[in-house]
């Protein structure tokens, strides 16, 4: 098969090499906003690259990845679609709420395959199946984490949507994929105590959230800008009968106070702590690009997850608990 990328920053040229090494993959296109950079890519790794979008999509293409900033997501998803094509895309699927309901509407029809890498890293898909296959007994408490070594530039934060929408989507996004059930409710707090730019951003660099599952399950989600250990993503999955933690390894950036030595080195960003995930989930993106599967995370599960970042956030702002249905549109 063929596949266009469009987009060749930090992700896009690791998808790119990813892409030239799937089996199922014949040739790679790519393009970008800066045409030398897309050709420099192409080199390095080893495939072809596109002066222009235009010129991409008349290339043949059976499928579509999009790996830009998030302002061009909704008119590349839209265009990828338009052309027939399946098309993975980066999160989020647009900025806020009502691009997101203008692009599902738009592809209605459409696999449209969105990047919850989490969904495919080994360990959240063994918690999941020990919940869904009873092993824990009844859920009662989750607990999961995304914290980051070190804050990204200003401009990025200035453009990100905040930190519930950009970094603690995952969270959410993982929490409704490895139960099965949705939340309710949002009680969000957050914290500035580093770079100034955070607030005059309106954003925050540590978060918590506090969630009420439709089960009644309680789920606590932590994240933090500031975590110098290194790049900890855990999820830990409590029961009645059973627990299980994705994520618990022996390079976990988290020094033991009681001796207990891990064989380290601690992770340093994300593209090493999931690197087989999203080596994972851009070959099921093949499958579908191949007819042989449908969409595993689609818009509409981006949607959900952005609704509970929506909660949040405003839950942050008022000081009290919100609804997930008065978000809802």
């Amino acid at each position: 098969m063929r596949i266009g990328l469009v987009g060749v920053g930090r992700i896009g040229a690791f998808h790119a090499a990813t892409l030239r090494g799937l089996p199922a993959v014949e040739s790679v296109i790519l393009a970008d906003a800066d045409p030398g950079r897309a050709r420099a890519v192409a080199a390095q790794v080893g495939v072809s690259a596109a002066d222009t979008v235009d010129e991409l999509l008349g290339a043949g293409l059976d499928g579509l990845v999009i790996a830009t900033a998030t302002g061009s997501h909704p008119e590349l998803i839209r265009r990828g679609a338009d052309a027939g094509l399946p098309v993975f895309c980066e999160k989020p699927v647009a900025a806020d709420v009502d691009g997101t309901l203008a692009v599902i509407k738009h592809t209605a029809g459409a696999q449209v395959q969105i990047g919850f890498q989490r969904r495919f890293d080994a360990g959240f898909q063994a918690a999941r199946n020990a919940v869904r296959a009873g092993e824990l007994g009844w859920v009662h408490t989750i607990r999961s984490t995304t914290l980051d070594p070190a804050p990204p530039a200003a401009s990025y934060i200035a453009g990100s949507g905040g930190i519930f929408r950009d970094c603690a989507v995952h969270d959410f996004d993982a929490i409704r994929w490895v139960t099965g059930r949705e939340v309710t409710q949002a009680y969000a707090v957050g914290a500035n105590r580093g770079e100034a730019f955070f607030g005059a951003a309106g954003d925050v660099d540590t978060a918590s959230a506090l969630l009420t599952l439709d089960d009644g399950t309680i789920a606590v989600v932590s994240c933090t800008r500031y975590n110098a250990a290194g790049y900890d993503v855990r999820l830990e999955v409590l029961g009645s009968a059973d627990s299980v933690c994705a994520g618990l390894d022996d390079r976990m950036p988290l020094r033991s106070a009681d001796g207990l030595a891990l064989a380290g080195p601690a992770y340093r960003h994300f593209l090493e702590r999931f690197h087989d995930a999203y080596v994972a989930e851009l070959a099921a993106f093949t499958e579908v690009v191949a007819g042989r599967a449908v969409s595993p995370c689609t818009a509409q599960d981006a949607l959900e997850a952005f609704y509970i970042a929506q909660a949040c956030e405003l839950s942050r702002r008022c000081g009290e608990p919100v609804a997930i249905a008065a978000v809802r549109q």
